[in-house]
């Protein structure tokens, strides 16, 4: 179910989180991270655990790089 928060000139509501709006912006962020990387981009590698293998050396690339932005 979407999280997108209502205009306010909307007649009607639904039910609206902010936490989980929140929470959405950072998946998206991330995926948006990771398509950075060519090899995962274009799906370079066909086999499933060499593809799973580079997704996560590509996350621990992104986590250093603003665990180090951070101290």
């Amino acid at each position: 179910m979407a999280n997108i928060p209502p205009k306010k000139n909307r007649t009607g509501s639904f039910p609206f989180s902010a936490w989980v709006y929140r929470q959405r912006n950072l998946v998206e962020r991330y995926f948006n991270k990771l398509k950075h990387f060519r090899g995962i981009a274009t799906r370079y590698d066909r086999d499933p655990l060499n593809f799973l293998a580079a997704i996560k050396l590509a996350s621990v690339r992104i986590w250093l790089r603003n665990y180090e932005s951070a101290t």
